[in-house]
């Protein structure tokens, strides 16, 4: 029984992990589509990638929006999620559910509101129609992982501040958020990662100059199939590797040496 459950837990992490062994064997081929295996191997196509406008520029576009997404999502979820996770009121019900909508909405039925929306407001093809489509987006993540976050914050330190005579503001500053910032920093990382990884909204409502890097690799695919995917297919794996690695290992060597301190 125990075998077999192995064998099935590897035939699992076998079939999950297939598409990368693949992929980052391709962006090293000699190939002028994408092929597998490589009938060669060279490091050309990272060398096009990077010096290449139709990639870099698409590539920094999608690094500017994301990180403006991140920022302003924060900005909205930490009010919204204080107000209701501490507070009672009416309609809180329906806030809530609101919040949430975008999760359950297909994305193509977003898109579809959005090109209409942002076309009558004129922002349609713009950095700010792409920025607030992507934040709304990326607000239910970011308010399920702040308000977990925040559930499990002991309120008596608050109130031990407040006792010893700090304002509201600066108990929040030296007392809430130094306890909850990895909920901010994990809430900006997944609004980030989901404005970067987005296609399907970019596909209605960005432009020739507003091009970003999901939109890019979907008409490269889908005219040429050039292997500079592949390459950065692999990039943005390594990047969403060293994201989850680092942060591991930097809790694992502070652990360590609190541990060895006497």
């Amino acid at each position: 029984m125990r075998l077999a459950l192995l064998l099935l837990g590897a035939l699992v992490l076998a079939f999950v992990a297939a598409p990368l062994f693949i992929v980052v064997p391709m962006s090293f081929s000699t190939a002028v589509s994408l092929e597998f295996p490589p009938p060669g191997w060279w490091t050309g196509y990272y060398s096009a990638y990077f010096n290449d406008a139709r990639w870099t520029t698409p590539t920094l576009n999608s690094l500017g929006i994301a990180l403006a997404v991140s920022v302003l999502t924060v900005l909205l979820v930490t009010p919204a999620t204080f107000a209701l996770v501490r507070h009672r009121f009416a309609g809180k019900g329906v806030v809530n559910l609101l919040l949430m909508l975008p999760l359950a909405v297909p994305h193509i039925v977003m898109a579809i509101g959005y090109y209409a929306f942002l076309a009558d407001v004129r922002l349609l093809q713009t950095f700010p129609g792409i920025i607030l489509a992507h934040t709304a987006l990326s607000v239910p993540m970011a308010f399920l992982v702040l308000s977990a976050n925040l559930k499990g914050f002991d309120r008596t330190l608050e109130r031990a501040a407040l006792s010893l005579g700090a304002s509201p503001a600066a108990t929040f500053r030296h007392v809430t958020l130094p306890v909850l910032w990895p909920g901010f920093a994990a809430a900006a990382l997944f609004a980030f990662v989901q404005s970067f990884d987005e296609t399907v909204v970019a596909l209605f409502i960005s432009g020739r100059d507003t091009e970003t890097l999901p939109r890019r690799m979907f008409d490269s695919i889908r005219t040429q199939a050039d292997p500079v995917i592949a390459v950065v297919s692999t990039l943005l794996f390594l990047a969403v590797a060293a994201l989850v690695i680092v942060p591991v290992l930097w809790r694992a060597l502070s652990r360590r040496r609190s541990e060895a301190r006497p």
